[in-house]
């Protein structure tokens, strides 16, 4: 199985994100740009981009859906003018949500909104290995707060006992607990757990503290899938309700979105024959679950 990779959601904003992501972010990319037509939005535009050699996938679809802090980018830096220059380049036009300081996990740190809306903690990780470079930062708040432990070890159980097995590449560990007096947050409760599902690393918090957004739609995490018995296995075991969702997107029990794509997708969308790629198009936007099969008729005019 291949890294699991996020997926922005922008208005009609993908291709200047991408574009200003990959200026600023060392080792990155921009590796193709499609646009899909006669979609329920309208022609939109699908980028795929490295960071730091990490997979990213960002689409123009429409206001439906916008970021919040509850998913955000843990951005790693070398050096703490680097986390300066990182921060102050990244807010221009944004919001600053926690301003650059010292803090008792971090010599120097800060947590902004882009101007896209798009959230990033950008960090100082001083003398730690840095086997990645940006993590998803999952905030689990209002009906969900408390429930970090129990997602961070499904998520582990899920991706362990996957088809794919995920090659040994699972784990999860509570690094820090709230303790007594850090009221509202429940004594017990997780201040931050890691966690990596098939290659991906991820980090984990609850927060008692009145927070206006949850998790939504904006930034699914797309699981690729080489067999329909991954895409099956997946929908079914992610799934809050597997009669839900649509075009591979699903919605698990603690709200969180996943894509589960079938990895020969970007293929069949890719080249220059414009008919075929709207055989593709119209095939899987009538899709809940991916179906391989009826993928490959599209493909193949069939």
């Amino acid at each position: 199985m291949r890294k699991i990779a996020p997926h922005l959601w922008f208005d009609r904003e993908a291709k200047d994100a991408a574009e200003l992501y990959t200026s600023l972010i060392p080792d990155s990319k921009i590796i193709n740009v499609r646009t899909l037509h006669n979609t329920p939005s309208g022609d939109c535009d699908l980028v795929a981009f490295e960071l730091s050699g990490q997979s990213f996938m960002a689409i123009s679809a429409g206001p439906p859906f916008k970021f919040n802090p509850s998913a955000s980018f843990q951005l790693k830096c070398k050096t703490t003018d680097e986390v300066d220059a990182t921060f102050e380049k990244l807010s221009r036009g944004g919001k600053v949500l926690m301003p650059l300081g010292s803090y008792p996990f971090s010599d120097r740190y800060g947590w902004l909104e882009d101007k896209y809306g798009l959230s990033w903690q950008v960090i100082f990780a001083g003398e730690r290995e840095m086997k990645q470079r940006i993590t998803p930062a999952l905030l689990f708040v209002a009906s969900v707060c408390g429930k970090a432990e129990d997602a961070v070890n499904f998520y582990a159980q899920v991706f362990k006992n996957s088809p794919a097995g995920a090659e040994g590449s699972t784990n999860a560990n509570i690094l820090a607990r709230y303790g007594k007096g850090e009221e509202p947050d429940k004594e017990g409760t997780v201040r931050y757990a890691s966690f990596t599902l098939a290659g991906q690393e991820f980090g984990a918090r609850d927060s008692a503290r009145e927070h206006r957004f949850a998790f939504n739609e904006a930034i699914p995490f797309m699981v690729p899938c080489d067999t329909q018995q991954e895409i099956d296995y997946f929908w079914e075991k992610l799934s809050a309700d597997p009669n839900a969702g649509q075009c591979g997107w699903l919605k698990d029990k603690y709200g969180l979105s996943w894509q589960i794509t079938p990895t020969i997708l970007s293929e069949m969308l890719g080249g220059h024959d414009t008919e075929r790629t709207a055989r593709v198009t119209r095939a899987f936007l009538k899709m809940k679950k991916f179906d391989l099969e009826g993928l490959t008729r599209a493909y193949e005019g069939k």
